[in-house]
């Protein structure tokens, strides 16, 4: 997947020191350790957890959690060795203090053959350790916004992008295999110029698509909808407003009464006679006048609108989907305080639906080009789409004019779409996040069959669904087994940070259908991973924790932005995190970026193993470039936490 669009010197990675330790005769033997903690904390009524990773191995060493005053609270010995994480670092120690369950602020120190001292972290319920994380997602979109109505507080984020109120429609473009624009781009005969503006910018560039920005809404909406108290209108968060943004931007890219679905506004990769957003670094609200005359950046200051297809042409599934879905969901979250607002997201849902291209061929509609999104899985867009026009067409006292106002209609077609998911060859090979969004449709398709009855017709059990749950989590599991810190997805790939979240939510799910605590504390631990507990020590979501991302991959942050971690910081972002070392060659600082580290160095560069490189630096994008989808999870994952789903 490729992103476009910083970083500084990280704050103290690691608190580690190390002990000579003399025998009889024998050399003095030295031994480096490093504790990691979930840096923004533990719930005080789980298991905890922290980590030693050492160069050797320990024997006979305690370890202590004690208060900042340096009260013990609790001592014990090193547990047991949970694996090897690399050459380095061949061993890695569970430190578990479960019966500390007082709140308060805490350090784990180990002495022995070796002593070493963790960040700072709290005990708390999990309102007070993730609450603030709920608002700081929020603040991400806000600051992501593009258009005329922006948020100025942090960023100060200035109206951007004004010329896409009246965009030229185009073609979508060709590229070649290397993703360079072939020739230049092709306008829609006799289209009218279109609206465009508003919407969020897709992650650390300018570029906007439905593809992320239904995804992201489908997962937001699901958080407002089903946690109002944490994330709707009277919260702190208040989510539901800004997914309101959202929604705003996603139906201009719908000409519901032509059926004509408009895809991505923003060239991403041009050529060498013509600049893509991705070439320039620079703050978006220069953007319409960016160049002058130069007509190699004509594309910058008139920014395209890509058109899917002719109108009325089938969509590719996935976006139809995902769109539908959101659309859905729209009508869901809005009816009861704005049905003047709601009703035509449902009837645009099931226009779309019905839209959707069920024998796709080729590559599926994404981005342009297809290489920065390359989705390939897409039935579980229209399980997740079907079942939510079932509890949106169920909800009664129904819009006129709906082609379908029969929820068995759609309760029908999400078990059918269900039960091609499973028989698909790609049930499970993934798991939530922008590429898969089965656990979330069989979670809302399992509550649909229970809203509906004993509906034995259908093509899909809730048995059935929840084994496909399990299943994924099971794969998970087995992938965590190889991990001494326990995280289900490999941290040599992209999108870690998302599938932890996803995995979270997952298990989560799982337990809440089967009224078990299954997968509780796996669920836990996955978000553990993202927030510090991993071999480098990093939590990967800025704002969180104590060593968290300085230096994004982000144009606004890193030129208006703090590069020490202090405010203003892009608050909320989630970043790729870890992935593979072997996709980090060639990289250089952007022109017009702040250099990010200052002295250029890599602090984490130590801790990299198991194939997988972590680099908060400007230059890293398939490191420390946020986006939509990644923060997408945030809020649901760790709302269930809250609420205490299950």
């Amino acid at each position: 997947m490729r992103r476009s669009s910083g970083r500084s010197l990280v704050l103290a990675v690691v608190l580690a020191a190390v002990l000579v330790v003399p025998g009889p005769g024998v050399a003095a033997q030295t031994i480096t350790g490093h504790v990691r903690v979930n840096q923004v904390g533990y719930d005080t009524a789980a298991p905890k957890r922290a980590f030693l990773m050492t160069d050797a191995a320990v024997t006979g060493g305690t370890f202590r959690v004690r208060t900042r005053s340096g009260r013990t609270v609790f001592s014990g010995p090193i547990g047991s060795n949970q694996g090897s994480w690399s050459s380095d670092f061949p061993f890695v120690y569970a430190l578990d203090f479960d019966s500390v369950t007082a709140r308060g602020r805490y350090v784990v120190e180990v002495s022995g053959p070796v002593t070493a001292t963790s960040p700072v972290f709290k005990l708390d319920t999990p309102a007070r350790l993730y609450a603030p994380l709920l608002a700081n997602a929020t603040s991400f979109y806000e600051a992501q916004r593009d258009g005329p109505d922006v948020v100025p507080a942090g960023l100060n984020r200035q109206p951007a992008h004004l010329n896409d109120g009246s965009a030229t429609v185009y073609k979508p473009p060709r590229f070649d295999e290397d993703d360079l624009l072939r020739g230049d781009l092709v306008p829609v005969r006799r289209a009218d110029p279109r609206d465009v503006s508003g919407g969020w910018f897709d992650a650390g560039d300018y570029i906007k698509g439905t593809e992320t920005i239904s995804y992201t809404l489908d997962m937001l909406l699901v958080a407002v909808r089903d946690h109002p108290t944490l994330l709707g209108p009277d919260s702190p968060a208040n989510l539901a407003a800004e997914a309101r943004f959202g929604l705003d931007w996603l139906q201009k890219m719908w000409d519901d009464p032509t059926g004509t679905l408009y895809y991505q506004v923003g060239l991403g990769e041009g050529n060498a006679d013509i600049t893509g957003d991705h070439d320039p670094w620079r703050l978006p609200e220069g953007d319409d006048t960016f160049g002058a005359d130069d007509p190699a950046s004509r594309y910058i200051r008139n920014r395209p609108a890509f058109r899917a297809a002719s109108p009325g042409s089938p969509i590719s599934p996935n976006q139809a989907g995902r769109f539908a879905g959101a659309l859905a969901l729209c009508y869901q979250v809005y009816k009861a305080t704005d049905p003047a607002y709601a009703d035509p997201c449902l009837l645009s849902a099931q226009h779309i639906f019905d839209l959707a291209d069920t024998t796709p061929t080729g590559d599926l509609v994404t981005f342009s080009p297809f290489s920065f999104y390359p989705e390939t899985e897409w039935r579980s867009d229209l399980e997740l789409a079907a079942a939510e026009l079932y509890h949106a067409v169920a909800a009664g006292d129904l819009p006129p004019g709906l082609p379908h106002a029969d929820p068995s209609f759609y309760l029908r077609k999400a078990a059918h779409w269900a039960r091609a998911y499973i028989n698909s060859p790609d049930d499970a090979v993934d798991t939530l996040n922008l590429y898969d969004v089965s656990a979330v449709a069989h979670y809302d398709l399992h509550r649909a069959i229970d809203q509906a009855g004993d509906r034995g017709e259908l093509r899909v059990s809730q048995d059935e669904l929840v084994a496909d749950l399990k299943k994924q989590l099971d794969n998970a599991g087995a992938q965590a087994a190889t991990d001494p810190f326990g995280f289900g997805f490999p941290y040599a790939a992209f999108d870690g940070t998302s599938h932890g979240q996803g995995l979270a939510i997952t298990a989560s799910f799982y337990d809440e259908l089967t009224g078990t605590t299954t997968y509780a504390e796996f669920g836990r631990r996955q978000l553990g991973v993202i927030l510090g507990s991993n071999a480098w020590g990093a939590s990967f979501i800025v704002g969180a924790g104590t060593s968290f991302p300085r230096c994004i991959h982000h144009q606004v942050a890193n030129l208006n932005g703090s590069l020490d971690g202090r405010p203003p910081i892009l608050l909320g972002a989630a970043v790729n995190g870890t992935n593979s070392a072997d996709v980090f060659e060639d990289l250089g600082v952007p022109d017009e970026a702040r250099v990010c580290p200052a002295d250029g160095s890599n602090p984490y560069a130590l801790f990299d193993g198991q194939g997988a490189r972590y680099l908060d630096d400007v230059t890293s994008w398939p490191s420390s470039e946020p986006a939509l989808d990644f923060v997408a999870t945030t809020p649901l994952a760790l709302a269930r936490q809250i609420a205490g789903k299950p």
